[in-house]
């Protein structure tokens, strides 16, 4: 089941920390790397910084996915966590890696796509990227020093999966708590249909005046937080676009 987790990289500066991040998905059985506009990295002509730091996981950067926006990082995947060592100004789901392992085996077996994501080495992820991440994950450091480097963030994520997929598969003593405790009937919506549930939701809230495209506020972003955190199957987002269909044609009338 670990062939369905990504592990997405955005804005990477270093290509040795490239390096270091495969080395540490190799070490728990992750092979699916993508990255989201490397400063320089490319896996056609690897460079000596990135293979030194993979000590042997060089296939990793070979087959290594680059991509120029986070959509498409994520456009086939059911649920997004995305690593956030600050608050933020709007309070979103927040848990710590073990808790959110434990919730990835929820969709993994199911042959589904999960996504961890970690964000630029001096800045982390954008308040944009973390609102397209249903969950955050905050790793709980040493306050007095909590600077993780982004591929020992990484292997600390690898590693609470790995040892929760070992659990589902009774491989390990039950040690984790915290399933959803539901079996859904159909396949969770990828992002790429969420999002598009979201396009069709704004262009609708602004056809009835309900959202001013001039002073929107935060209705979209709580809003999305709303609808992340249901985490809607694929069925449920088509009735709700379909009412939303509904709703633009009677406008009209």
């Amino acid at each position: 089941m670990l062939e369905n987790l990504r592990i997405v990289l955005i804005g990477t500066s270093h290509n040795g920390n490239i390096g270091s991040t495969a080395r540490a998905m190799k070490t728990m059985g992750i092979n699916d790397l993508v990255l989201v506009e490397p400063k320089s990295f490319d896996p056609n002509n690897l460079c000596d910084d990135a293979i030194a730091m993979a000590s042997g996981a060089t296939d990793l950067l070979a087959s290594a996915k680059v991509v120029s926006t986070f959509e498409q990082a994520i456009e086939d995947c059911a649920v997004v966590m995305g690593a956030s060592a600050r608050s933020r100004h709007l309070p979103w789901p927040l848990m710590h890696p073990r808790k959110a392992a434990a919730k990835s085996m929820e969709v993994l077996p199911r042959g589904q796509k999960v996504a961890l994501v970690l964000g630029r080495e001096r800045t982390g992820l954008t308040n944009d990227e973390l609102a397209m991440c249903q969950v955050h994950i905050h790793i709980p450091a040493n306050p007095d020093y909590a600077s993780l480097n982004v591929a020992a963030a990484a292997q600390v994520l690898c590693y609470e999966v790995r040892m929760a997929a070992l659990d589902h598969q009774q491989a390990l003593e039950p040690e984790y708590e915290g399933d959803w405790g539901v079996s859904w009937d159909n396949e969770l919506a990828t992002q790429g249909e969420m999002n598009g549930f979201f396009q069709h939701l704004e262009e609708t809230l602004v056809d009835i005046q309900f959202l001013d495209p001039n002073n929107p506020k935060q209705l979209m972003p709580r809003l999305r937080r709303l609808f992340q955190r249901a985490m809607p199957d694929k069925v449920e987002v088509n009735i709700l676009r379909g009412i939303l269909k509904m709703v633009l044609r009677n406008n009209k009338q």
